[in-house]
């Protein structure tokens, strides 16, 4: 959030602040298959720790040299450092589950970090955009308030290195097919290309989210903090749906929760632009945190139910090579469309697209061990 809002500050257009935010995916998109294939040879703690000195590294520079290019620098460090760090995260956390209720239990525990660090991050980062540069003898908003903030998100993942150190280490698994193998062949399984597509559409929902808000919130003349709060309400909502999600986790099918978010989605992006105030347009983040929030776990533990154990790291780096070669480009395209025919407009384009697809997601029924499969499907 902080990158984007100085870069507006400083007199940027929609569309530099989408090229600026598409550099944190396109890292990602050349890193995602070799960090995921690192992850399947190396286990846990080897690629967390390269992930550890990037992050801090491109973080800092963002502290030391708060302007455009140095900040989309840092975007790249950041961004493939987090992509890294995920990759190797979920291929540990599916490793460790016993089967397919375990995965979703586990993964429900494991998606309230990511949802809570997207509460915090946007918040404190707005509190202390606001507010650092009057107590450094400033002024509320400056260019002392922004460093403050880089400064915070580079000391956090040194925090991550402190907590990892002590984790156990699993075994690597032995291939079933030794031999040369392609990340391509995964596309073989006409389950794994479905469940791509439906993460795609429910990342560019994210995508819009993270993207288009900040804009409006700027265009409306709201303060950082209030933009913060709008971010950390969908974010805290997406936490609170996943502290009872390991509960329901056993009694929920992955293909319901997913389709049925894909609608409630399209119904709230429709919604949204229409939301007159801040308190309106943070009721809608909520709702729409609380449905998104849901989905994740959903989608990893269908992804290593229908995926070899011994290439779950190169599965899962795939998912991550798709999700963040369309994040490229589609903070681009809204930066784009926005700055052509309003922020609106976008959010009802994404609402039908991801409307259309949940018949796509209805369709992952027929994959999974626990759901009878349907000759009529896919």
């Amino acid at each position: 959030m902080a990158a984007p809002l100085l870069a507006l500050k400083q007199g940027y257009s929609p569309l530099a602040v989408g090229m600026l935010l598409a550099l944190f995916a396109l890292t990602q998109v050349f890193l995602a298959l070799p960090a995921g294939r690192y992850a399947d040879r190396h286990g846990l703690r080897r690629p967390v720790g390269f992930s550890v000195i990037a992050a801090t590294l491109g973080a800092s520079l963002a502290v030391a040299f708060p302007v455009f290019p140095v900040l989309c620098l840092a975007a790249l460090l950041t961004g493939g450092a987090t992509g890294s760090a995920a990759i190797a995260l979920q291929r540990h956390v599916g490793r460790a589950a016993r089967d397919a209720a375990e995965l979703k239990q586990m993964f429900s525990w494991f998606s309230i970090g990511p949802a809570i660090s997207n509460f915090l991050g946007p918040l404190s980062a707005g509190v202390l955009i606001d507010h650092a540069g009057g107590f450094f003898g400033g002024q509320p908003g400056d260019l002392m308030g922004y460093r403050t903030a880089f400064l915070l998100l580079a000391m956090l993942p040194l925090g991550s290195w402190l907590w990892i150190r002590g984790t156990p280490v699993l075994p690597i698994a032995v291939a079933a097919q030794p031999g040369k193998r392609r990340a391509w062949d995964l596309l073989r399984d006409p389950m794994m290309r479905r469940l791509l597509l439906v993460n795609w559409f429910l990342s560019s929902c994210w995508d819009v989210h993270t993207f288009v808000l900040p804009v409006l919130g700027h265009e409306r003349g709201y303060s950082a903090s209030v933009i913060g709060m709008l971010l950390g309400s969908f974010a805290m909502a997406a936490t609170l749906v996943r502290l009872i999600m390991p509960w329901l986790a056993a009694h929920l099918r992955e293909w319901v929760v997913i389709s049925g978010a894909m609608l409630l989605t399209a119904a709230l992006f429709g919604l949204y632009p229409f939301m007159p105030n801040a308190v309106s347009m943070g009721l809608c983040s909520v709702l729409l945190g609380l449905v998104l929030g849901s989905v994740q776990p959903m989608i990893m533990s269908t992804l290593h139910q229908i995926t070899p154990a011994d290439r779950h790291g190169e599965a899962l780096g795939l998912r991550l090579m798709s999700l963040n070669g369309s994040s490229v480009l589609m903070p681009m395209l809204f930066g784009s469309i926005g700055a052509v025919v309003g922020v609106s407009v976008v959010f009802w384009t994404v609402g039908v697209v991801v409307g259309l697809g949940s018949r796509t997601a209805w369709g992952l029924r027929a994959g999974l061990p626990h759901a009878p499969a349907d000759k009529t499907t896919g």
